[in-house]
């Protein structure tokens, strides 16, 4: 755990949150370059990353330090989650680290300034890939076209743009991953991207039907990649005293559902779809086994609480000597070789 962990530790969680942006923000890029190498770019959607490594959405959920995290070695970035109108989220607190699982619950509830604001303060040049993920206002009364509104206006500016209907913590909002409500948000959403690459971003917590019914759609209405996936609802065994928290649980303990749940959607899609690995990866072996397993692009969020500043770099450093140690000449010639 590095040097400075007891200090960020000894604070609430949204506030080492908070400083954390900030000195970022402050850093800008100054604080490196994006890793990269022959091996390690890859093109998902026809958009170029530099690295398959990228900063998972609710990191930067306002677009403050963009250029801080690419600094720090992503090659890409996903801002957001950001509402067409600014809201606070839900009452504080509402961020938990459980230190003895090496995990993370938060509550947040989409708290943002609002997209237009976000929109403005993004970099129009940047070192690598820029995503902007969107989402519908708590008390929305057109859910859909308020995701509509996100995906045209972030598509202006944003490499791509991302749905997410997968948090738990805005009521009703996964009731979007099914039936005629899900073809109609993705129709609306792919009309207002026009030719903006368009991700959405599932939940681990699917049964088998629901996952063959996410995978049809998508395809269906030329989604162009899947995010797998948000947070879970669920609770294995943990250890902290957080853990009865209500919210949605990332970090180590996911690691097992969100792999089961890239295995189900590459069968579901049959390799018709680019997928984006999320959940527990905080090495680069576990990045490796995700993009062996189907996934182009892996995210990370959580083990950046426990593994610090450097873990993107290292995991791309990593992924590079993983590649070349099996004869792969790329990323893109290891995906899905486990599958």
């Amino acid at each position: 755990m590095p040097w400075y962990h007891p200090l960020l530790f000894a604070l609430d969680a949204e506030k080492a949150h908070r400083l954390t942006i900030r000195a970022l923000a402050a850093a800008g890029g100054r604080t490196g370059d994006v890793a990269t190498s022959p091996r390690l770019a890859q093109v998902v959607a026809g958009v170029h990353f530099p690295n398959p490594v990228g900063l998972a959405a609710g990191v930067d959920k306002d677009g403050e330090a963009v250029a801080g995290f690419f600094g720090l070695g992503f090659g890409s970035v996903e801002v957001g989650t950001l509402t067409p109108l600014p809201q606070p989220g839900n009452p504080k607190p509402r961020l938990f680290r459980l230190v003895e699982d090496r995990a993370v619950v938060n509550r947040m509830g989409f708290n943002n300034g609002g997209i237009d604001a976000a929109l403005a303060r993004l970099p129009r040049q940047r070192a690598g890939v820029l995503g902007v993920n969107v989402g519908a206002n708590k008390d929305a009364t057109d859910r859909i076209a308020d995701y509509a509104t996100g995906v045209r206006r972030a598509g202006r500016i944003a490499d791509y743009v991302t749905i997410n209907i997968s948090s738990p913590n805005t009521p009703g909002l996964r009731d979007l991953q099914h039936g005629q409500a899900l073809a109609d948000l993705l129709a609306a959403s792919r009309e207002a991207a026009a030719l903006t690459p368009l991700f959405l971003k599932v939940a681990p917590d699917l049964e088998p039907a629901q996952i063959d019914e996410i995978a049809r759609a998508a395809i269906d209405h030329r989604i162009d990649a899947l995010i797998v996936s948000n947070t879970t609802v669920s609770r294995p065994t943990l250890r902290s005293r957080h853990a009865g928290e209500a919210g949605g649980l990332s970090g180590a303990p996911l690691r097992m559902l969100a792999r089961a749940r890239l295995v189900d959607f590459r069968s579901a899609t049959g390799g018709a779809l680019s997928l984006i690995s999320v959940g527990g990866i905080d090495s680069a072996d576990e990045a490796y086994a995700r993009i062996r397993g189907g996934a182009s692009l892996v995210q990370l969020y959580s083990a950046l609480v426990y593994e610090g500043p450097g873990l993107a770099r290292r995991i791309a450093t990593g992924l590079d000597a993983l590649l070349a140690r099996d004869g792969f000449a790329s990323v893109a010639d290891a995906v899905g070789t486990d599958a």
